[in-house]
C-alpha cells in the first residue's frame, strides 16, 4: 500500500524533479495569487462603480479583446524569440498595470473610463505573454514531463484561485479594494526574480522560426489539419465563450441572488479552486490526454454548472462550485497536454496562441452576452447558458472524434507528432 501510495505521488509531482521548473513553479505560485486578487478586487470595483452586470462584462471584454485580436501573432512572435526573455519584459510590464490600477484606487481617484484603459493594457500583454509562457514549460521540463507540469500549472492557478479571492474579500471588507492591486503588483516580483536565477544551460529551446512571409497563415492551416488540435480549439472556443465568464456571474450571483457580501464572491471563488486543485492532482497522477477524456470533463463541467444555476441555497452553491472546479480544472489541462504533444516545436508557439484565443479570446463576446443575459433574467441562466455551451461541446466533440477523418491530416515535413490519441501514459493508453 505505502509503495503504491509513493509511487502516485512520484507521478503526482514528476516535473518538480526538474530545477528550473521548480524555480518557475515557486514564483508563479507567488504571482498568480496576487493576480486572483486583482481579478476580484477588479470585478467587485466595477460593481461598486457601475452596480451593472452588464458593465462588469464590458470591463473583461476590454481585457480579452487584445487576445483575441492579437495572440496568433503573438504565437508567432515566440516561435521566433528567447521566450524566457520575453517573460521577463511583460511579466515587468503587468507589474507596472498593476501598480498604477492600486495607486489609482488607493489615492480614490479612479475611473470606470481608467479601468477600463488599463483592462486593455493587461489585455494586450497577455495576448503575447500567454504563447511564450506555455511553450516555455516544455523548454524546461522536456516531452517526457510536459503533461504533468501542465496539470500542476493548472493546480498552482486553482490553489491561488482557492486563497487569492479569499484573501481579496478579506481585505475588501476591512482595508479597501486598491490594495489587492497593490499586492499583486509585488507579486510579479517572485516571478521575474525565478526566470532571470534559471540554469539556463539546461533549458531546451526549439530552434526559433526564421521570419517569413505567411507564419500565421501557416500556423491556422496546420491547426486545421491535425484533429487533435482541432477538436480541443473548437470545443474550447464554444465554452470558452459562454461557461467561463465566472467573472461577471459570480459576482452579481453573490450580491443580487444570495444578498451576500464580497466575502461570499471570494468564497465561491475559493471553492472553485479548491474543487480544481483536488481535480488537478488526480488528472496530474492519471496523465491522460486524448480526445475521449476531453469530451468526458466537458460533459463534466456542463453538468456540474447546471448544478450551480439550480442549487437553492448558498451552501449548496459552494458545494457545486468545488466540482465545477473540479472538472473545469480537467478540461483545460487536456486539451491543454493534447495540443502541446501534438504539436509540432516550430508550431508550438502559434497552437497555443489559437488555444489562447479559444480560451479567452472568446470572452469579448461571451462577456457582454453573459451579462445581458443576467441582466435580462437572472445570474442562474447565465449560469445554465455556460453548462449548455458545456454539453454541446462535449456532443459536438464526441461526433468529431468519431469522424475526424473528416480533417485532413497533412503534418508538415519536420513535424514530430505523438498521436495522442494511442500515446502511452502513465495509466496506460488514452483511447480516443
Amino acid at each position: 500500500m505505502r509503495t503504491r501510495l509513493g509511487g502516485t505521488m512520484r507521478r503526482t509531482f514528476s516535473s518538480l524533479k526538474v530545477p528550473n521548473y521548480r524555480l518557475y513553479f515557486a514564483g508563479q505560485s507567488v504571482s498568480v495569487i496576487g493576480t486572483w486578487m486583482q481579478m476580484t478586487a477588479q470585478a467587485w470595483l466595477v460593481l461598486t462603480l457601475t452596480h451593472s452586470a452588464a458593465d462588469l462584462g464590458f470591463i473583461v471584454a476590454l481585457q480579452t479583446i487584445p487576445v483575441l485580436l492579437l495572440s496568433p501573432y503573438g504565437g508567432v512572435v515566440a516561435d521566433r524569440v528567447d521566450k524566457r526573455r520575453m517573460m521577463v519584459f511583460l511579466q515587468s510590464l503587468m507589474a507596472l498595470q498593476a501598480l498604477v490600477l492600486g495607486l489609482l484606487t488607493v489615492l480614490h481617484d479612479v475611473t470606470f473610463t481608467e479601468v477600463g484603459v488599463l483592462a486593455v493594457v493587461l489585455g494586450l500583454n497577455n495576448a503575447f505573454e500567454f504563447p511564450s509562457r506555455q511553450a516555455f514549460v516544455r523548454e524546461m521540463v522536456g516531452g517526457d514531463h510536459v503533461r504533468n507540469a501542465i496539470t500542476l500549472n493548472s493546480v498552482m492557478a486553482n490553489l491561488a484561485r482557492a486563497v487569492g479571492p479569499a484573501i481579496a474579500g478579506i481585505l475588501i471588507a476591512t482595508i479597501g479594494d486598491g490594495v489587492c492591486f497593490l499586492a499583486n503588483a509585488g507579486s510579479f516580483v517572485a516571478v521575474v526574480t525565478s526566470l532571470l536565477v534559471m540554469d539556463r544551460s539546461t533549458l531546451r529551446p526549439a530552434p526559433p522560426a526564421p521570419r517569413a512571409k505567411g507564419q500565421l497563415r501557416e500556423g491556422l492551416a496546420y491547426a486545421r489539419r491535425t484533429p487533435e488540435i482541432a477538436v480541443p480549439l473548437l470545443m474550447m472556443s464554444v465554452v470558452g465563450m459562454l461557461a467561463y465568464e465566472f467573472q461577471v456571474s459570480l459576482p452579481v450571483l453573490a450580491q443580487h441572488t444570495f444578498h451576500g457580501g464580497s466575502e461570499a464572491y471570494g468564497f465561491m471563488s475559493a471553492c472553485m479552486g479548491i474543487g480544481a486543485v483536488l481535480g488537478g492532482l488526480v488528472t496530474a497522477a492519471k496523465g491522460r490526454v486524448g480526445l475521449r477524456p476531453m469530451v468526458l470533463s466537458a460533459g463534466g463541467f456542463g453538468v456540474t454548472l447546471l448544478a450551480v444555476g439550480l442549487a437553492p441555497v448558498l451552501v449548496a452553491v459552494y458545494g457545486a462550485l468545488l466540482l465545477v472546479g473540479w472538472a473545469s480544472v480537467s478540461f483545460i489541462s487536456i486539451g491543454n497536454s493534447t495540443i502541446q504533444l501534438s504539436a509540432a516545436p516550430s508550431m508550438r508557439g502559434r497552437t497555443l496562441s489559437l488555444w489562447q484565443v479559444a480560451f479567452q479570446g472568446t470572452t469579448p463576446i461571451g462577456g457582454p452576452l453573459i451579462g445581458w443575459v443576467i441582466t435580462e433574467s437572472d445570474p442562474r441562466v447565465g449560469i445554465m447558458v455556460g453548462a449548455a455551451s458545456a454539453l454541446l461541446a462535449a456532443a459536438g466533440g464526441a461526433w468529431l472524434a468519431r469522424h475526424r477523418h473528416h480533417l485532413e491530416r497533412q503534418p508538415l515535413a519536420d513535424v514530430d507528432v505523438i498521436d495522442v490519441i494511442d500515446a502511452p501514459t502513465a495509466q496506460g493508453t488514452a483511447t480516443a
